[in-house]
Parts: structure tokens; C-alpha cells; sequence
């Protein structure tokens, strides 16, 4: 029962936080940014997906925590619309979060070597800033299947999150590490896995087969 009541107290901070944000996002003064055409191009196409693929242990161990985030049930595919409004918004939100979520390492944060979370307190690592732009932009009436959790590998190797946001106008990937919301070719990174668009708790493969990093940490 003690158990319970701290999941209860921590669903429900977490609830207020995320009500808090969503509000923040809505009120805050921001930068006006132009939608050009260049930024709707006609052929930006599709990465290749694969078969199913492990599920990544820090997305199970999200769904532990916050249950109400992650209900196993599937879903028609359905791409994001690509109107000059929705870019716009969605452009919108990834600089607020990149600019109100402070960079830290699960290590220090939670003291452990790999943890999603939502930033209710401003500071995370990469997946932690997939995660809030993914609810903010559900919040806001964006299909989920359209936004998808992605495991890539940078040019080092390293292992990264981002989200993909997949439109009907190709796909655009959302980077705590680049304000520019950039068509997926036009971005460094190795694409791994990601969520699958008709189950968020099932994962599919990306482009040539790779082994997955163990941890996203950036």
C-alpha cells in the first residue's frame, strides 16, 4: 500500500507537471519561424523499416512507471498531415523544450546508467526530451503513430534518441541536439529502431541491420 501511494503521488506530480508545460508551451512568447517551402520538400521519402526488433529496456521500464502512457493496444497506421500550421507547431515545440530542458546524464540525474523519463524538473538526456515533445505533440492533437521514439547511432557510434514525426510529406526527425527540425536524410545518424506505428509497445528495425546501442544517453 505504501507503494501505491508514492505511485499515486508521483502519477499525480507528474500529471500537474505535464499540465504545467503544456500550459507554458500555449502562453509562452515564441520566436515567429517562417514556413518555407524548402521546408515541406515533395521527396523527403521514408526510411526503411524491417522486421521487429527488441523493445528497448528503458521504454519497458518507462511503462512500468507511467502504465497510463503506454496501453497495449494498436491503432491503424496514420501519418502526421503536413500542413504548413502543424510544421509550424511542431517546429515550435521542439525549440521549447530544447530551450526549457537543461542536458543531464541519467548518472547524475537519477544515479543510475539509463532511465526515460519525463524533464518535470528541467533536466534530462535525450529520450527524456523525446518523450515530453511526444506528449506535448499528442496533447496537441497529433495522431500518435505519427510520432514515433528512435534509437539511431551518431557518427561515433554512440547510441541517441529522437523523435520521428511521420508525415505524409515524408519524415522529419526532432533533435534535443539541433533546433532545425531536419528531414531524416539530411541528418547524420545511423537510424536503428524505432516504434511501430500500429503499437507504440512493439519496435521494428531501420535501414540495414545493426546492433542496437545498450543505451541512449545524449
Amino acid at each position: 500500500r505504501v507503494n501505491d501511494r508514492r505511485g499515486n503521488l508521483r502519477r499525480n506530480g507528474y500529471r500537474r507537471r505535464r499540465l504545467q508545460l503544456a500550459q507554458e508551451v500555449d502562453v509562452v512568447e515564441l520566436q515567429p519561424i517562417a514556413i518555407e517551402r524548402a521546408s515541406q520538400p515533395a521527396n523527403v521519402g521514408y526510411v526503411a523499416v524491417g522486421g521487429p526488433t527488441l523493445v528497448p529496456f528503458g521504454w519497458v521500464d518507462f511503462c512500468q512507471r507511467y502504465k497510463g502512457e503506454c496501453e497495449a493496444t494498436t491503432a491503424p497506421a496514420l501519418d502526421v498531415n503536413a500542413t504548413p500550421a502543424a510544421i509550424k507547431r511542431i517546429k515550435q515545440i521542439n525549440s521549447w523544450v530544447n530551450a526549457n530542458v537543461k542536458p543531464l546524464s541519467d548518472k547524475d540525474h537519477w544515479g543510475v546508467v539509463d532511465r526515460w523519463d519525463y524533464p518535470t524538473d528541467g533536466y534530462g538526456d535525450c529520450e527524456d526530451y523525446v518523450l515530453l515533445k511526444r506528449r506535448l505533440l499528442i496533447d496537441e492533437g497529433f495522431p500518435r503513430q505519427g510520432l514515433l521514439v528512435t534509437v539511431v547511432r551518431d557518427e561515433k557510434g554512440d547510441g541517441h534518441a529522437v523523435l520521428t514525426v511521420k508525415t505524409n510529406k515524408g519524415e522529419y526527425v526532432l533533435d534535443n541536439l539541433d533546433d532545425e527540425v531536419r528531414a531524416w536524410n539530411q541528418t547524420r545518424y545511423r537510424f536503428v529502431k524505432r516504434q511501430s506505428q500500429t503499437d507504440q509497445n512493439a519496435w521494428v528495425e531501420l535501414g540495414d541491420p545493426t546492433s542496437a546501442p545498450l543505451i541512449v544517453s545524449r
